[in-house]
């Protein structure tokens, strides 16, 4: 983007916490414009800047690059940001403004000296247009009730959700009944033959339909053939319908090495993973298996009583519960029942926190996480990142069903994996559509 020819088309963006703990260069990430950052942001992230989970590292980082930047400058002054396209950075202590939000609003917090610091360059700047970016909703809405513009950070997040939905599985009707019937006996068909001049999706998933008959496939891009798809068992656990047999199937083909799965609760996306996991145990030294932890009421797990283990229990439990669900296919007395007791104790199959993942290379390993929806582009990359040699990664979860204040359909972690990786021949994704839980958790996701 072009640089700006004066002062007065540049804007000035005055950057919240939330953004910063999102994404620690966010500063670098206004093109030719300025960039403020209220004193307040840097008191609120130096309480982050101790422990292991993601916005610990982005308050690390951020006042590393800060520091960096500033190294022959004074911060509250206008500074340079690196490159010439770039605008200045200046952190702006607390003014004192006659409009004072803490007085508005009947309270003293830091979000208002936040509005303090917006308010103050939108009467000393007025040339120039103020805006204030904030990942928190309710802090945008607070703005724009005191007459200030106000947005979301928009850096990495994705434009159209719906083609994003479509990601992964294709229907083509009127089949020649012909290639119908060579997939049921050979097992393959080349990919022109069915599939001709569209577009060829590495690992994209097909249901193939003529008059009288249909075959589940999947496009193969190295032999660059359709290849049959069954619905076969893992671990005793069998799909119930065309979409499992497709998440199955990519679960446990050793040529993909990265797969999303989305669908609502119920659909059996942590299910299926686990199963195909269990059922290529041989393959691989350990089953890793995590979710995000989500405080409840916004508070750390660290007010929870015990030590780490039982503080991660809670959160934990919807994966041993599918756990158990797999084992209980089997009779106690079934060898297949007692493996997985004994693959639970030996530390074969595992259960962490993903705050233990950042710095260690994971090889040999089948990695599955859980609820994705609730981690961040950086947070999905940097578990990307630790795979070594011969290690699977499957990320399941809901992207409408967020649980993290500042993520979101089109900003979350899962979201920006999909649309980023799309196509790769080693990924894959498939969305699970009809619940398979119970007829009652159908009715609650489809009338409540």
């Amino acid at each position: 983007m072009p640089r700006a020819k004066a002062d007065k088309d540049r804007k000035i963006f005055v950057l919240d916490t939330s953004v910063i703990l999102y994404a620690h260069n966010s500063i670098m990430n206004f093109a030719e414009h300025d960039v403020v950052i209220p004193i307040t942001v840097l008191e609120e992230l130096d309480q982050f800047k101790k422990g292991n989970d993601s916005k610990n590292f982005e308050a690390r980082e951020f006042i590393r690059l800060l520091d960096k930047l500033s190294m022959d400058h004074m911060i509250h002054n206008w500074t340079p940001l690196n490159g010439k396209t770039k605008g200045n950075f200046r952190v702006l202590m607390n003014p004192e403004n006659k409009l004072n939000a803490n007085e508005v609003f009947g309270e003293e917090k830091n979000d208002h000296k936040i509005l303090n610091a917006a308010i103050y360059l939108k009467e000393n700047e007025k040339k120039r247009k103020v805006i204030l970016v904030s990942k928190d909703i309710n802090l945008r809405l607070k703005a724009k009730s005191l007459d200030l513009l106000a947005e979301d950070y928009e850096t990495g997040k994705i434009k159209n959700i719906t083609e994003l939905e479509n990601t992964g599985k294709y229907q083509l009707d009127n089949v020649d009944p012909t290639h119908i019937n060579t997939l049921y006996d050979v097992g393959f068909v080349e990919a022109k033959l069915v599939l001709g001049t569209r577009k060829r999706k590495a690992n994209a998933f097909y249901i193939l339909k003529s008059d009288k008959n249909s075959v589940l496939t999947y496009y193969n891009p190295d032999q660059n053939v359709l290849e049959r798809v069954d619905k076969r068992l893992a671990y005793n656990v069998k799909p119930k319908n065309a979409e499992q047999a497709f998440a199955l199937h990519a679960v446990m083909d050793p040529n993909i090495k990265l797969v999303t799965i989305q669908g609502v609760a119920g659909t059996g996306k942590t299910l299926l993973a686990l199963a195909g996991a269990l059922e290529q145990r041989r393959s691989y030294k350990q089953i890793f298996l995590a979710r995000p932890v989500v405080p409840l009421s916004n508070k750390d797990i660290g007010y929870l009583p015990g030590d780490i283990k039982s503080k991660l229990n809670p959160y934990m439990e919807p994966l041993w519960d599918n756990l158990k669900f797999i084992q209980n296919q089997y009779k106690e007395t079934d060898k297949e029942y007692q493996r997985i007791t004994d693959l639970v104790n030996q530390e074969k199959l595992v259960i962490q926190p993903l705050a233990y993942i950042r710095g260690r290379s994971l090889s040999n390993i089948f990695f599955i996480v859980d609820e994705a929806q609730n981690l961040t582009p950086h947070e999905i990359k940097t578990i990307i990142s630790r795979a070594g040699e011969n290690t699977k990664i499957v990320f399941t979860g809901d992207v409408f069903q967020i649980d993290t204040p500042y993520l979101d359909s089109q900003s979350n972690g899962m979201s920006y994996l999909i649309d980023r990786i799309k196509d790769h021949p080693l990924y894959a994704h498939i969305k699970l559509e009809k619940g398979e839980r119970s007829e009652l958790a159908n009715l609650a996701n489809e009338l409540l």
